[in-house]
């Protein structure tokens, strides 16, 4: 029978992760979740409260309700160093019981989204990833929840008309971002956003690892000079970022990152200079919601990183694949789910107010459904402040337009469908 094991965290026992440790099996009582996690390596400050809190919050299903339906989580950690190639080798070699795979990062999930298909085991693409596998009847296993970052570019420009007398006719708004495929995934939206509401767009690509920002802040803050600022950044771009914004004279409150430039450790290292810049984010920050006392009472010693935006985010993530897991198991009876028993599950996923409130997350995320042909599930974004000491939600939740969202997803998911050669499953017969 495979034991709960919680891997050691130090450098030691990460080494042996990366050089590959034997695979146990589940067995009927068990179900065991592959954690692709980056605790080493230049985004380690970053995946590490991710990692945590997907830990914690297995740890309390497990402590606290003796699993889901009488069925034990299992777990391993395999360290990625948010590498694409490390990515796929840890997925290959815990493939053979993974229920789920949740990788945390755009590269590696563009990597196994057709292995993962061949294999039937679901990606949890959780707002990362490619924005198209929203479209269910082509990426019938890969799940986009709550938002993607096409949603949230647009969520990002509402809130900046509304800022602006709701007229954006004739600003200028840039966007600086990770040279990669996860920095430029809201293009092509803001483009067409640009095109309607008449704003002009200009883009600031900044290449990995991003400490080399100055003559792009030079040419925003001193000839540019836009009204509002996006950010599409990730580690050590983003405090490097708001640090260059600062040295130029540019306002923090009209300077917005996406979720993933949204965390502690994307401030805390600007120091005074922070104070005033905002995020997206498609979850409250804090730790108001009930979960969090849960977490703290059933297991006693939390990490460091307990409350941070990112350990938030960790938790919510575990959350879902457990009420995946809960979901197919309505169905298919209270055992281990297999790969293909997990998308019945993640399809049929239905977080309702009444459901969040049970699972101790009211005021932390908001309800979606997801559907065969809709893995997105109609997630909203708010907008979040840091005051210097704290991240505050300074805006309602904004509901991104889908009318306009939804034809590109089809329109891109289609494309990559002809690509592929890739037939689309008819939802009318889906169950």
């Amino acid at each position: 029978m495979l034991s709960v094991r919680k891997l050691c965290l130090a450098a030691a026992s990460v080494a042996m992760l990366a050089t590959g440790m034997a695979v146990s099996s589940a067995s009927a009582d068990e179900q065991f979740i592959p954690l692709l996690v980056y605790r080493t390596g230049p985004y380690a400050p970053n995946g590490t409260p991710l990692a945590d809190g997907q830990i914690n919050y297995l740890e309390l299903i497990n402590k606290r309700d003796g699993g889901v339906n009488g069925v034990k989580i299992t777990y391993e950690e395999c360290e990625t160093e948010y590498n694409n190639d490390k990515g796929v080798e840890c997925y290959e070699r815990l493939k053979a019981h993974a229920s789920v795979v949740a990788p945390f990062s755009t590269g590696i999930t563009y990597a196994l989204i057709e292995k993962a298909r061949a294999d039937h085991v679901p990606i949890l693409s959780m707002g990362y990833g490619r924005a198209d596998a929203t479209i269910g009847s082509i990426f019938p296993h890969v799940f986009t929840l709550p938002v993607t970052y096409w949603a949230q570019a647009d969520a990002l420009v509402q809130y900046a008309k509304a800022q602006s007398n709701g007229d954006l006719h004739g600003k200028k708004i840039a966007l600086v971002y990770h040279d990669s495929a996860y920095g430029k995934e809201p293009i092509a939206t803001l483009q067409k956003l640009a095109e309607i509401e008449g704003y002009q767009l200009d883009l600031f690509p900044v290449a990995h690892p991003g400490l080399e920002q100055k003559a792009t802040w030079l040419q925003i803050g001193r000839q540019l000079k836009p009204d509002w600022v996006f950010m599409w950044g990730w580690g050590v771009m983003n405090s490097t970022a708001i640090k260059e914004a600062a040295a130029v004279g540019y306002p923090m409150d009209h300077f917005i990152g996406v979720w993933w430039s949204g965390s502690e450790q994307d401030v805390l290292p600007a120091g005074a200079d922070a104070k005033g810049y905002k995020s997206g984010a498609f979850h409250a920050p804090g730790t108001n919601a009930k979960v969090f006392s849960d977490i703290k009472a059933t297991l006693g010693t939390v990490p460091d990183s307990y409350g941070t935006v990112l350990y938030s985010r960790g938790v919510i993530a575990a959350a879902v694949m457990v009420e995946a897991i809960r979901t197919a198991q309505e169905k298919f009876g209270h055992q281990t789910m297999t790969g293909e028993q997990m998308i019945w599950g993640f399809q049929h996923l239905n977080l309702t107010k009444e459901r969040i409130e049970a699972m101790g997350f009211t005021g932390l995320l908001e309800p979606l459904t997801i559907t065969c042909n809709d893995h997105e599930g109609g997630g909203k974004v708010l907008i979040q402040q840091w005051d210097g000491a704290k991240w505050e939600q300074v805006s309602d939740w904004i509901t991104p337009n889908r009318d306009l969202i939804r034809p590109m997803y089809e329109e891109s998911a289609m494309k990559y469908a002809a690509e592929k050669g890739i037939t689309p499953i008819d939802c009318s017969k889906m169950e």
